[in-house]
């Protein structure tokens, strides 16, 4: 069986580690970058016999440096990368876009939306000149690439963006063999959503308990995603708990 290598960015907890646990089960080798090596470790255990193909890596993917690092280290320990699971992100609490410090603006968009480019453009500089060449980057959306919730001004714009990067990696990467995609996904069950349970805003200002689903579906759209051949590529795909509010009027 030919060795499949993959780096899920974000690994240490929620979709990245659902995702990373979900590629380990299935045969990859996995890449878990993450700013926490504690967190990297604890999915290193939970992927049992698995585990020795993990390798975990502390990285800020902010950080051109840090991002540099990981896929240098990667093309000197595999000499080759198959799939990129842009992932890692952040927030701020919700609130009037008036009151919004720069500071807290900046880093939203430095992790989820430069954070998802300098690892994109490391991933394509392995996989234009490897042998085979080409490789598949999916990036993390949301909902929230869709349509905003109230005072969410900083993250709504990241994941928005995510799209515009998703469709120009996918244009960029055809004459490579590089194939890019994108997952939406709403309230899957990880501690960003642990206040679901305690109720949110809506777009009519009420606050609302909303739905979840298990986090280990996210996994395995990742595994199919990852699995497909070269030719053959899910652009966007959504997976959200099918009673959330989303999809209706606000």
């Amino acid at each position: 069986m030919t060795t499949k290598y993959a780096v899920v960015t974000g690994a240490g907890s929620g979709v990245g580690r659902a995702a990373a646990l979900a590629l380990l089960a299935d045969g990859w080798t996995v890449a878990l970058a993450g700013r926490r090596a504690d967190a990297l470790a604890e999915t290193v255990g939970l992927a049992g016999n698995a585990g020795p193909r993990a390798l975990p890596v502390p990285t800020d993917v902010g950080d051109p440096a840090s991002v540099n690092a990981l896929f240098d280290r990667l093309k000197a320990d595999w000499g080759r990368l198959d799939f990129l699971f842009n992932n890692a992100g952040g927030n701020v609490p919700a609130g009037p876009i008036e009151e919004l410090k720069y500071e807290d603006w900046a880093r939203v968009v430095q992790v989820n939306l430069t954070g998802s480019f300098l690892c994109a453009q490391a991933a394509f500089r392995i996989m234009k000149t490897q042998d085979p060449i080409g490789g598949r980057i999916v990036n993390n959306g949301s909902i929230s690439a869709h349509v905003p919730r109230p005072n969410s001004v900083a993250y709504t714009s990241t994941k928005h963006a995510i799209t515009g990067l998703t469709k120009t990696l996918a244009l960029d990467g055809r004459e490579f063999d590089i194939v890019s995609g994108q997952v939406d996904i709403g309230n899957a069950a990880t501690p960003m959503t642990a206040r679901m349970a305690k109720g949110v805003k809506q777009a009519n200002g009420e606050m609302k308990v909303e739905p979840t689903f298990d986090v280990a579906h996210v996994g395995s759209t990742i595994v199919m995603m990852a699995n497909l051949p070269l030719d053959a590529n899910i652009q966007f795909v959504t997976i959200a708990a099918s009673k959330m509010p989303w999809i209706a009027r606000g």
